[in-house]
């Protein structure tokens, strides 16, 4: 079993990997062990040495195709933090990250808390005050992406960075599980997808985050970024790229990367 000081070392690990761009082997190379458990701890150990604020969460594994490859019967979540927000005009400088990949999500911007450990889908909808287009960046701190269930979570879920457009729309207006949605990358498609990839329903993803923050004592808050899942395959970001989703109904968002080389 992986005491606290155990826990502290992996994520000290992690931590310098992130910092300063060098990848390391998987964590279950070293600790076969580790736990989800022992990941979640570690995530957490990570996020409160950030600085600033968290602003959101973030569910990934949230469609059937990555739970079977996982090996997982549920998602897993990370923490959005305020210094992971990029610009829809500002390029993101591709040397902070080490293997940059984008995907395509239906923000779920909140406008009042959510309920914890009894949190339904129709708790989601009635405090989600708008949906909104959005881009994940999301990035491996673990050697070519090499990652298992316990990797990843440990990791923050691969997150690094997220984009939301302009557009928003109330829940009552939309149908939420018939979005449509496409990637370019410098003016080419290179992934479609609709929102019920996310579990069906990404409302349901959102409740289910809901339910499980509570277990470590956290909710979900009015003024919260909820990243539900991807609607698409993750598409590998790379200097110079351009990138443009349009979801049907709710608008487009733009990310774009400078010239330059990440790790």
């Amino acid at each position: 079993m992986l005491t606290d000081a155990d826990r502290l070392a992996l994520a000290d690990r992690l931590r310098a990997a992130e910092r300063d761009r060098k990848p390391i082997p998987p964590l279950v190379r070293e600790r076969p062990d580790l736990t989800a458990a022992d990941a979640y701890a570690i995530q957490l150990v990570n996020i409160r040495r950030r600085a600033g604020a968290v602003v959101g969460h973030k569910v990934g594994l949230s469609s059937r195709a990555m739970q079977q490859m996982m090996g997982v019967e549920e998602p897993d979540y990370g923490h959005l933090m305020a210094d992971m927000r990029l610009s829809e005009t500002e390029p993101a400088d591709p040397a902070r990250y080490c293997y940059p990949r984008v995907e395509i999500e239906v923000a779920f911007l909140l406008g009042a808390d959510l309920p914890g450990a009894d949190c339904t889908e129709r708790d989601v909808l009635a405090a989600t005050e708008f949906f909104a287009p959005s881009i994940e960046l999301i990035d491996s701190r673990i050697e070519d992406w090499a990652i298992s269930l316990a990797d990843t979570i440990a990791d923050n879920a691969s997150s690094a960075g997220f984009v939301v457009g302009a557009g928003r729309v109330r829940p009552g207006e939309i149908d939420i599980r018939g979005i449509d949605a496409v990637l370019h990358r410098d003016g080419e498609p290179v992934a479609r997808g609709r929102s019920d990839a996310v579990l069906g329903n990404p409302v349901t993803a959102v409740a289910w985050l809901a339910r499980t923050v509570a277990r470590f004592g956290v909710r979900l808050r009015a003024g919260h970024l909820v990243l539900p899942g991807a609607c698409a395959r993750a598409v590998d970001a790379h200097p110079g790229s351009v990138f443009r989703a349009e979801f049907t109904g709710l608008g487009d968002v733009r990310l774009s990367f400078a010239g330059g080389a990440g790790c």
